[in-house]
């Protein structure tokens, strides 16, 4: 009988900490049911003590989950283990995940610390948050640049202390594999009370081999595998949840374990995060890319058709690809519309969010003959479903762009109720679009980042455009979606201008702890 391999997402907390990538608690809410469904062991709903909002997002994600273990982050203080047990409260299965750095530079220059009040500090912490929840996790930050035996001593101490996993974080990305694999068995070696503790890791992908060193330590005997769908994260992001599970899964000539995740529901928490966030799929990203399954050289096409083995080791199918593919079109119910939103994992609460979704719903398939999936996650993330008062609308726009000649944009806003109008020049439609905007509105935020990717193929799909804005020690992203990608370009910055102006207080979450 094989070992189970935990799955640990943290999509919600180190994913968010991707520079605009912050989630709304309803965001958050929409991707932890998603993740429950594909049956993920433990969701990292957030880091309670960051923010009021981080706070309320872990309390209700752990209101939410029945089947999944809720996890909060904490740093090793009494502060920040009492507020993610207060969050924790609620959930059906909750785990306190606390942490403190070990590598020498990290003592040394951030927390100005001698060894041996770290491990004060870690065991004191450890024994708090088992004092409030039985399962309790400890990180020892920076691990892979930390010194082996000072590893062996702290982890022994948090173990006796009552933590039930210990996680070995490549927090820089610094390791390679074999290294890496080759430090976790020394560990899970060396430790006299290892046995007591599943041995988890949690690798950042600085080198591109977050998957390789997380599949190393498995092999070394790791249990427990800490990652984020897409491989969303900060940097150069973490490890790729779905890479890791389709690697053990297909492999299990190697692997003496085993994940019991639904792989069919992959693609739609790929399409969902890279929705919500605005950080869209590269399309030769292995598993969820638009190229994973895709064909082109004759020799593979022929060689798929007389046997798909030849040139594929997985199936798409049991990723999600093509997978409960419903097209819907403008001849379509309102029950129907609902019934596949709850297939995807939305679910309105109030009959008006319900009512305005429909109505996009109906406004869309007017303009695009077939509405895949894709369109609806867009759609519905276009719908206030917080029930919050947004700052600015878009009423109206009109754009005059020719080639040779200076872009005209004039736009219609709806500002705190009060319509205002404006207009501006720019290089080219979008950027005089944005112009006109920031001429009514004024808000002195710096664009750091436009993008623009289509959610399904053809001329008539729409454009997803991702907005990223930064204002002071605020960077929030904005999404809009259209089959007129200057109108969807307007709509992305609008919605990051109304999320800056919603959060006013909510800091970026690398301001606050990290592993």
């Amino acid at each position: 009988m094989k070992d189970k391999l935990i799955i640990f997402d943290t999509t919600l907390r180190d994913g968010e900490q991707s520079p605009g990538a912050s989630m709304t608690k309803d965001e958050k809410l929409r991707i932890a049911k998603a993740l429950e469904r594909m049956k993920v062991d433990i969701i990292e709903a957030g880091f309670p003590i960051a923010s009021p909002g981080d706070f309320e997002s872990v309390k209700a994600v752990a209101e939410m989950v029945q089947d999944s273990t809720v996890c909060g982050l904490a740093r090793a203080l009494d502060g920040d283990i009492d507020r993610a047990g207060e969050a924790l409260k609620s959930a059906n299965s909750p785990r306190i995940h606390t942490f403190i750095a070990t590598s020498p530079i990290h003592m040394k220059t951030k927390l100005m610390m001698e060894p041996d009040q770290v491990v004060e500090q870690a065991v004191r912490s450890v024994k708090r948050a088992r004092n409030l929840i039985e399962d309790v996790e400890f990180s020892a930050e920076d691990a892979g640049r930390s010194d082996p035996d000072f590893l062996c001593r702290i982890i022994e101490a948090v173990i006796d202390a009552g933590a039930t996993t210990v996680n070995i974080p490549d927090t820089v990305g610094y390791n390679l594999p074999d290294r890496f694999g080759a430090l976790v068995a020394e560990l899970m070696e060396r430790v006299p009370n290892s046995d007591k503790a599943i041995f988890s890791v949690h690798c950042h992908n600085d080198l591109g081999l977050a998957v390789g060193n997380s599949l190393s330590a498995v092999l070394h005997g790791a249990r427990q595998v800490e990652c984020t769908i897409n491989g969303l994260g900060e940097r150069a992001g973490n490890t790729s949840l779905e890479e890791i599970v389709m690697a053990v899964k297909t492999r299990q000539d190697i692997f003496s374990c085993d994940t019991e995740l639904d792989t069919t529901e992959i693609m739609n928490c790929s399409r969902l995060v890279a929705n919500v966030t605005g950080f869209p799929v590269q399309p030769n990203k292995a598993i969820v890319g638009a190229n994973a399954f895709a064909h082109e050289s004759g020799i593979h096409q022929d060689g798929v058709i007389k046997n798909r083995e030849t040139y594929e080791i997985m199936r798409a199918e049991d990723v999600g690809w093509n997978a409960n593919r419903m097209v819907m079109g403008k001849h379509s119910g309102r029950n129907a519309f609902k019934t596949r939103l709850k297939e995807l994992g939305v679910e309105f609460e109030r009959e008006e969010d319900l009512n305005d979704a429909f109505k996009r719903f109906k406004d869309l398939a007017d303009k695009k003959h077939e509405i895949f999936d894709e369109d609806l996650q867009a759609l519905v993330t276009e719908t206030n479903l917080a029930g919050e008062e947004e700052w600015v609308k878009l009423i109206g726009l009109k754009v005059n762009s020719e080639t040779g000649e200076t872009s005209i944009a004039d736009i219609t806003l709806s500002v705190n109720g009060v319509e205002e109008t404006g207009s501006a020049a720019g290089s080219g439609p979008v950027d005089a679009t944005f112009m006109a905007i920031e001429a009514v509105v004024e808000s002195g935020c710096d664009l750091q980042l436009y993008s623009v990717s289509n959610i399904t193929s053809g001329t008539s799909s729409q454009g997803e455009v991702a907005v990223r804005l930064e204002f002071e020690d605020r960077v929030v992203n904005g999404q809009g979606a259209d089959t007129d990608i200057i109108a969807a370009s307007a709509k992305a910055y609008i919605n990051a201008l109304n999320t800056m102006m919603t959060d006013k207080n909510k800091k970026h979450p690398q301001v606050a702890g990290k592993i």
